[in-house]
C-alpha cells in the first residue's frame, strides 16, 4: 500500500510546474494558467494589440513582456531603412505598440537585439521554474532552464497580454533519456534530429518532453537549448531539461538574474526543480548515445533524417499514401532511394537561427574552418542570433579566422531559417542549414534545405559537398 501511495504523490517536473501556476480549473476543459515571461515578435503582435485597442483594453503586466523584431529585419545594413514594405510596417508598429503600453522594446542595433528566443536567456528572463510562451512555436527553447516554455497563436497573445493568463489543456508527459556519451563530430543538434527521425514528427503530439539521460546532463546550457527548441518538431508542446549546476552557472549574475539573498532563495527553490522517483510518464523512450552520428535530412520534414555516412531509406514496406508521400519529398529535393548523402551537392550554407546562433556555434564552426577555405561554389550565410552573440564573435577574435576562410559575418536575425525577409534560398538550390524546419519552401519558394549542425554546415561550407564532419576534424 505505501508503494502505491509513494507513486501517486510522485511528480514530474513538469507536473511541479505546471501544477503551480493553474489559476483556475475550468471543469470539464482547460486550465486557467498564468505567465511568468511573454516575449514577443514583431509578425504575431500586431494583431493582438489590434484586439485590445477594439476591447479597450491596456496590457495588464507591461513588465512581464519583452519585445524585440527577428523575423522581418534585414541581416546586412539594418541602419538603413527595411527595403520591404510589409515587414517594415510590422517592426514600426511592433516599436509603436510598445512604446505606447510601456513594455520594454529592443531595437535593431540595440544591445538587447536578437532572435527573441535567444535574448532571453541571455539576459536572465528566462529562468528554471517558469511558465513562458510566445507567438511563435520554437518558445520550446527555453525549456532547457527546467521551464514550460510553449508557442501560442495570435489570439492568445491577446489573451496573455490582458490578463497574463492563458487557457491550456494539460498535455500528457513523455520521457525521452539518451545515456553514454556522444562520439566526435555528435552534437546536440544530432541528438534532436536522431530523435525525430525514430518518433517521427509526429511521435511527440499532445505531450510535453522531458529530457534525461548521462548525454543530456553532459551538454553545454547551449547544446540544451537546442535539443529543447526542436521539441516542437517531433509534434510536441514543448521541451525541458531539468536544471542543475549548469543551468544555474549560466543564469548567475546576468540582467534579470536574482541578486545577493534573493538569488540563494531561488537557488534553493530551482534544485527542487526535479523528477520524483517513481513519478509517471504516458510514454518513454530510451537511447544510446553510442548509435547517434551526425545527422542530415534528406525530405521535406525533420523526421527525413538519417546518419551522414547513410543512404536515404527504400519505400520497400511503404504502402498507399505512405510511399507517394514518400516520394513526392524525394522528388522535390532531386534525390533517389537508395542515394548516398555523402557527395551531394550544396550551394548555400546557413549557420544561425534560434536553434544555432549562439556563440558556441559559431566558436565549433571556426574552429572547424580555421586554416581551410570556402568552397567557391559555396555561397554562406552567417548570422548571429542577437547582437550580443555578434559582439562576443568580434571579442574573441573569430570574426578574423571565418575571414581569413573567405566568410563574411551577417547582422543578428531569424535570416534564412525561413522565408520572411530578403535571405532566402533561391528555387532549386541546396541548402545545408542549423535551423529547424526543411518544409517545402520553408527557406525560399523552391528552395531545398538538409538540416544539420554547425559542425556539418562547416563541413559542407569547405568541401563544396555533403561531407562527414569528422573526416575534416
Amino acid at each position: 500500500m505505501k508503494e502505491w501511495i509513494d507513486i501517486m504523490e510522485a511528480k514530474t517536473l513538469f507536473d511541479k510546474i505546471w501544477d503551480a501556476h493553474v489559476v483556475q480549473q475550468v471543469e470539464g476543459g482547460p486550465n486557467v494558467l498564468y505567465i511568468d515571461r511573454h516575449l514577443i515578435h514583431e509578425v504575431t503582435s500586431p494583431v493582438a494589440f489590434l484586439g485590445l485597442k477594439t476591447r479597450g483594453l491596456k496590457v495588464f503586466r507591461p513588465d512581464k513582456t519583452t519585445a524585440t523584431p527577428d523575423h522581418n529585419v534585414p541581416t546586412l545594413d539594418q541602419h538603413l531603412s527595411i527595403k520591404d514594405e510589409l515587414s517594415r510596417n510590422q517592426v514600426e508598429m511592433l516599436k509603436k505598440n510598445c512604446a505606447e503600453h510601456g513594455i520594454v522594446y529592443h531595437d535593431l542595433q540595440s544591445e538587447g537585439h536578437g532572435i527573441v528566443h535567444i535574448i532571453g536567456p541571455e539576459m536572465g528572463l528566462t529562468q528554471p521554474g517558469m511558465t513562458i510562451v510566445c507567438g511563435d512555436s520554437h518558445t520550446s527553447t527555453h525549456g532547457a532552464f527546467g521551464a514550460i516554455a510553449f508557442g501560442i497563436g495570435t489570439s492568445e497573445v491577446e489573451m496573455v497580454l490582458a490578463s497574463q493568463c492563458i487557457m491550456q489543456p494539460k498535455p500528457k508527459k513523455m520521457r525521452i533519456t539518451v545515456n553514454g556519451e556522444l562520439g566526435k563530430g555528435v552534437t546536440a543538434k544530432d541528438i534532436a534530429l536522431y530523435i525525430i527521425s525514430k518518433i517521427s514528427t509526429s511521435g511527440g503530439t499532445g505531450h510535453f518532453i522531458e529530457y534525461s539521460g548521462s548525454a543530456i546532463k553532459n551538454l553545454s546550457m547551449e547544446g540544451r537549448m537546442t535539443l529543447c527548441n526542436l521539441s516542437i518538431e517531433s509534434g510536441a508542446r514543448g521541451g525541458m531539461i531539468a536544471p542543475d549546476e549548469t543551468t544555474f552557472n549560466y543564469v548567475k549574475g546576468r540582467q534579470f538574474a536574482p541578486k545577493g539573498e534573493e538569488w540563494e532563495a531561488a537557488l534553493a527553490k530551482w534544485k527542487e526543480l526535479k523528477t520524483d522517483e517513481g513519478a509517471v510518464f504516458d510514454t518513454e523512450y530510451i537511447y544510446d548515445a553510442a548509435d547517434i552520428e551526425p545527422m542530415i535530412t534528406y525530405g521535406t520534414n525533420p523526421g527525413m533524417g538519417i546518419g551522414v555516412t547513410h543512404q536515404i531509406p527504400t519505400t520497400e514496406g511503404m504502402q498507399g499514401t505512405d510511399k507517394s508521400t514518400y516520394l513526392k519529398s524525394l522528388q522535390y529535393m532531386g534525390y533517389h532511394e537508395g542515394d548516398a548523402m555523402k557527395g551531394k551537392q550544396v550551394d548555400y550554407v546557413f549557420l544561425g537561427s534560434c536553434t544555432n546562433g549562439r556563440i558556441e556555434d559559431f566558436r565549433a564552426f571556426a574552429q572547424f574552418v580555421k586554416g581551410k577555405k570556402k568552397a567557391p561554389n559555396v555561397d554562406a550565410w552567417l548570422v548571429p542570433g542577437s547582437k550580443r552573440v555578434e559582439s562576443q564573435i568580434r571579442e574573441e577574435g573569430l570574426v578574423e579566422i571565418l575571414e581569413e576562410a573567405g566568410f563574411v559575418l551577417r547582422q543578428p536575425g531569424c535570416s534564412a531559417c525561413l522565408a520572411m525577409n530578403e535571405d532566402k534560398i533561391p528555387e532549386g538550390k541546396y541548402a545545408v542549414s542549423t535551423t529547424n524546419r526543411n518544409f517545402e519552401g520553408r527557406q525560399g519558394p523552391g528552395s531545398r534545405t538538409m538540416l544539420a549542425s554547425p559542425l556539418t554546415a562547416a563541413a559542407a561550407a569547405v568541401s563544396g559537398v555533403v561531407t562527414d564532419p569528422r573526416e575534416l576534424m
